[in-house]
Formats: structure tokens, C-alpha cells, sequence
């Protein structure tokens, strides 16, 4: 019997390492010279800021269109100046790119979840939000859901925001360009916490932010699966409205000082 249970105890273990091979085979740390860590055999990634230097890493694959899954939780305590960016993007000056990006704050104080949407290298579409938890305690997802017709932003499955394909008004939208998953925790003090007011204490480092349970559903034949129809129903467009009133901080179709000419066209537009 030894040998049989040595054998099934052998298959399980090489079963859970192929499920828990994930930051090892879809990603490649980029930069950081060794701040950024792939660690318990895969399951679990985690960027380091130190005043020397941040880290990054990015998708080994491209994606075009596609449910994007990440639990993240960021940098504690006192994270002033830093910034955890979790994006995807294309490349070049005409490149498309769909942000998530965590602004740090004096600890007590709440993160800044800043987004953005560029179409062929043109941006200036943030959408800013605080968040109704502490996401430093625990891990919490973050999705981007991109199909032909929507960018979908969400936190724990409930959707923030939703950037739609309005070309039929002359408004470009991300479809023609496969992005890769970038990120990277960096020191942005200059910008970051109360536009630059509040720098970045370095004797708090090293910041660390970590990541596990990647998922992304795609697919190489389109169309894919129902993500690749989906739109909010009405009980998700009532969670985004709610979301939006009471934890946006700052939202780009209502800043007429920085658009004298007028709004984006798609802000105009239901």
C-alpha cells in the first residue's frame, strides 16, 4: 500500500501545482532587480518600493477584448506618494490603454482609485472614486470587462464605471489594438497624494503591494464566451449609480474649468 499512497499523494501534489502555477505562467517580472516576487509556487506576486527603486510586471500574453480578474491588496499604513497601477495597454504613440490606478494617502486617510480610458493615445478621461472598504486589510478584485461594445470597470463584481463604444458619434473606442497586463508600484510623490502636497516617507519602506488570483477569460476564436455580450442590466446600472454618488471624488464629464471649449462628446451622451 506504501507505494500506491506514495503514488496518489504524488499526483495530488503535481495537481495543485498546476493550479497554483498561475504569476509564473502569465506573467514576467519586468523590472526592479528583484523587488518583485513570485512566491508559494506561484500563487501569489508582490511588488516592493524602497527609495532605490520600484517594480513591475507584465502579461506574458496579449489580449484582445476579455474578462480580467485580479485580487490586489495595497501598500498599508502610511502609503503618501505611492502609486500601485493596474492596467492594460497597447504600445506606440497611438497605443490604447485601460487604467486602474491606486493613489496612497496618509494612513487613515482613504486610497484614491484613479481611472482612465485612452483610444488611440488620447486620454484625459479619469473617473477618480474612493473606496467603501479598506483595501489594504484584505484582498479585494478588480476587473476590467472589454468586449466590443463596453469597458467595464468593477470592485468585487460590483461595476463603477461603464465606458461605452459610441463610435456610431465619432467617439473612438479600444477594439483593434491587443493589450497587455502591466503593473507596477512606483514613487510618484510629485503628483500623487493632494497633487503633490503630501511626500513620500521613506521611512516607512519598504511598500509592498501583493497580488493572487489572476483570472482572465478570453478567447482566440471570437466571439468568446458571455462576457463577450455583456452589458449592465439594470440592478448592476443601480449599483454603478450608486457607487458613483456617494464614493466618485472626481469625474472628467463635470469638470467644465478644465474643458473651456466645451466637454468630450461622450459626455453629452446617456
Amino acid at each position: 500500500m506504501a507505494p500506491l499512497v506514495s503514488l496518489l499523494v504524488l499526483i495530488i501534489s503535481l495537481i495543485a501545482m498546476a493550479h497554483a502555477g498561475n504569476f509564473y505562467q502569465d506573467f514576467d517580472i519586468t523590472w526592479g532587480d528583484g523587488r518583485g516576487k513570485i512566491l508559494n509556487n506561484g500563487e501569489l506576486l508582490t511588488l516592493t518600493l524602497d527609495h532605490t527603486s520600484g517594480s513591475g510586471f507584465q502579461s506574458k500574453k496579449e489580449y484582445l477584448f476579455g474578462k480580467i480578474d485580479m485580487q490586489l491588496k495595497l501598500v498599508p499604513g502610511n502609503s503618501a506618494g505611492t502609486v500601485t497601477a493596474y492596467y492594460l495597454s497597447s504600445q506606440g504613440p497611438t497605443h490604447d490603454e485601460i487604467d486602474f490606478e491606486f493613489l496612497g494617502n496618509l494612513s487613515g486617510d482613504p486610497y484614491t482609485l484613479h481611472t482612465n480610458v485612452f483610444t488611440q493615445g488620447k486620454g484625459n478621461r479619469e473617473m477618480q472614486f474612493h473606496l467603501w472598504f479598506d483595501p489594504t486589510k484584505d484582498f479585494h478584485t478588480y476587473s476590467i470587462l472589454w468586449n466590443p461594445r463596453h469597458v467595464i470597470f468593477m470592485v468585487d463584481n460590483i461595476p463603477i464605471r461603464d465606458f461605452k463604444n459610441l463610435e456610431s458619434r465619432g467617439i473612438a473606442f479600444p477594439k483593434k489594438q491587443a493589450m497587455r497586463i502591466y503593473s507596477s508600484l512606483w514613487n510618484a510623490d510629485d503628483w500623487a497624494t493632494r497633487g503633490g502636497l503630501i511626500k513620500t516617507d521613506w521611512s516607512k519602506a519598504p511598500f509592498t503591494a501583493s497580488y493572487r488570483n489572476f483570472n482572465a477569460k478570453t478567447s482566440t476564436t471570437l466571439p468568446g464566451g458571455d462576457w463577450f455580450y455583456q452589458e449592465l442590466d439594470s440592478t448592476r446600472q443601480a449599483r454603478m449609480r450608486w457607487v458613483q454618488k456617494n464614493y466618485m471624488i472626481y469625474n472628467y464629464c463635470a469638470d467644465v474649468k478644465r474643458f473651456p471649449q466645451g466637454l468630450p462628446p461622450e459626455c453629452s451622451i446617456a
